[in-house]
């Protein structure tokens, strides 16, 4: 909680998608994520959401557990699948594809 207070934590999401975004309306997250409505996420009391060039979410503040929380309720509407790798996900986060049909004829 020290480091929370003066230093602050961090989690860095990526979208990865035709059509996927994102953009802030005052309080509240907007996603764009392939259904047929957008999805809106109000911003809990202590975190910042930032949004850079449509496609990365950075969600910042003191403390860690409501971060992490929240990050993983945005990834949770469209975790990153195997085949293509589109998806939200942990900008660390290292998606293993796998080949499909057509990748087991030789």
């Amino acid at each position: 909680m020290v480091v929370g207070v003066s230093k602050g934590f961090e989690k860095r999401l990526q979208l990865v998608g035709v059509g996927y975004r994102a953009m802030l309306e005052g309080r509240d997250l907007l996603l764009n994520l392939g259904f047929s409505h957008p999805i809106r996420m109000t911003i809990p009391e202590g975190l910042q959401v930032k949004v850079e060039d449509n496609t990365r979410i950075a969600v910042s503040g003191y403390d860690k557990c409501a971060i992490g929380e929240f990050a993983a309720a945005i990834r949770k509407w469209r975790p990153p699948e195997p085949y293509k790798g589109k998806g939200v996900r942990y900008a660390d986060e290292v998606v293993r594809r796998k080949e499909g049909k057509a990748g087991k004829k030789k």
